[in-house]
């Protein structure tokens, strides 16, 4: 005798693959500011001028000291496994010659995120941090601009960054992956 087994519904979880697809069919609106994040697609909210400004400032800051030893990279997706395919406001990527053109960069290819957070602190803090730890990014910086604060983790080990601590005035900083670059964030708090 056969017995029916009736089963809940059941989110489906959108694969990187699939949501990429779905834009390149024009069934994402290409303005709409869009985050894959565990399977889950999540609006983004409009970008306000405190954190524009802040991105550029950022952005002209790495560029100017990094040189040609990395490619810094701003709100372009990077490939965090099946499911995921966040944003960050900075990347500071491996260099390549072709600057990725082939393909999105991996958590492999990642030196440094920015995550630059006006309303969406707490998102950046309790769904992205994570997933940057999980997938071993070496290290996160996030610019918490309600706070004036900026906060650096690093060393990620079983999901979870070990080290993590506010950057104090004059907030110098030398990114784990450059040592030989040395930046003052103090134009950002």
């Amino acid at each position: 005798m056969q017995v029916n087994v009736l089963l809940a519904p059941q989110p489906h979880p959108v694969t990187v693959k699939e949501f990429f697809r779905m834009g390149e069919a024009g069934v994402l609106d290409p303005e709409a500011r869009i985050e894959l994040i565990d399977g889950v697609m999540i609006d983004m909210p409009p970008i306000a001028p405190p954190h524009a400004g802040r991105t550029k400032r950022l952005t002209f800051l790495l560029i100017e000291a990094i040189g040609r030893r990395a490619i810094v990279s701003t709100q372009d997706p990077i490939l965090l496994g099946d499911l995921s395919a966040p944003q960050p406001d900075i990347a500071v990527l491996k260099p390549r010659d072709d600057f990725y053109s082939a393909e999105h960069p991996r958590a492999e290819d990642v030196l440094l995120v920015v995550e630059i957070a006006d309303s969406s602190v707490r998102y950046d803090r309790e769904r992205k941090l994570p997933l940057y730890a999980r997938f071993a990014i070496p290290e996160l910086w996030l610019i918490d601009i309600p706070t004036q604060a900026i906060w650096v983790y690093r060393a990620p080990e079983d999901g979870v960054y070990q080290t993590r601590f506010q950057l104090g005035a004059p907030h110098r900083i030398s990114p784990s992956m450059l040592d030989d670059v040395a930046l003052e964030l103090g134009g950002l708090v």
